[in-house]
């Protein structure tokens, strides 16, 4: 699942994680893409200190056979993470499938985050180099799921989802316990405190027009071009 950060990415998560036939990888470029690039994020020296860097390494682990009674690996991969260094070989492997947000509340949340920013670091452009990488090799449209579809029906989302993906639906996939996981990288303290506290996909919080300005504005006029590319082959519920 390619996603930008603050798409309800976690929650999304934590869904699959629910099923009985499922495990999760969090973020596994993580601490490779913090090495490469030298950016700053919170807990940086935790995560390289406690996750692979090598982005081979992690291929690696990625393509291992299934451990017993496990049907599906559900990777929640950052689309920023994979960067142009990174070959792009392994990717013929997977499955894919795509987690988009409007940009105006994105961004506002990513600031909050991390203050200042360039437009990689939405995850857009990646997501949209993804995509097309996967409409070309395997000649079909992957899946797309815009947060808020998923968050205004999480059941008919996640039932469109599971269809275009060829597995069957599982009803525990709307619902999980609150709190950590031994799944979740290091960084869950920094990124997650809201996704401990739920115990399913929240409702949308009554719509409003979101304002950004300055350097915010602009991000969003380059960001949105492309999230509409996307948008355009969301599923429909």
């Amino acid at each position: 699942m390619w996603s930008g950060p603050r798409n309800v990415s976690t929650a999304l998560m934590r869904s699959w994680e629910n099923r009985p036939d499922t495990i999760v990888v969090d973020e596994p470029f993580y601490a490779h893409y913090l090495e490469a690039t030298g950016i700053e994020h919170p807990g940086r020296e935790e995560i390289l200190a406690n996750h692979e860097r090598d982005w081979r390494k992690v291929v690696e682990s990625l393509l291992a056979p299934l451990p017993p009674g496990v049907g599906i690996v559900y990777q929640k991969q950052m689309s920023h993470h994979l960067l142009p260094g990174m070959g792009r070989g392994w990717l013929g492997s997977m499955t894919h499938a795509f987690l988009i947000r409007d940009p105006a509340p994105m961004l506002a949340s990513l600031a909050d985050k991390l203050g200042r920013f360039e437009l990689d670091a939405t995850g857009l452009p990646q997501q949209v180099e993804i995509f097309d990488f996967v409409l070309r090799t395997t000649g079909r449209v992957p899946p797309v799921v815009d947060s808020a579809d998923l968050l205004a029906a999480p059941e008919a989302m996640l039932r469109a989802l599971c269809a275009a993906l060829g597995v069957p639906f599982d009803e525990r996939m709307l619902a999980w316990p609150a709190g950590p996981r031994a799944s979740d990288g290091v960084w869950a303290r920094h990124w997650y405190e809201r996704v401990w506290r739920s115990t399913g996909f929240e409702a949308p919080a009554v719509a409003r027009a979101q304002r950004l300005s300055g350097r915010l504005a602009e991000l969003d006029a380059l960001c949105r071009p492309l999230y509409e590319r996307l948008r355009a082959n969301r599923l429909q519920a």
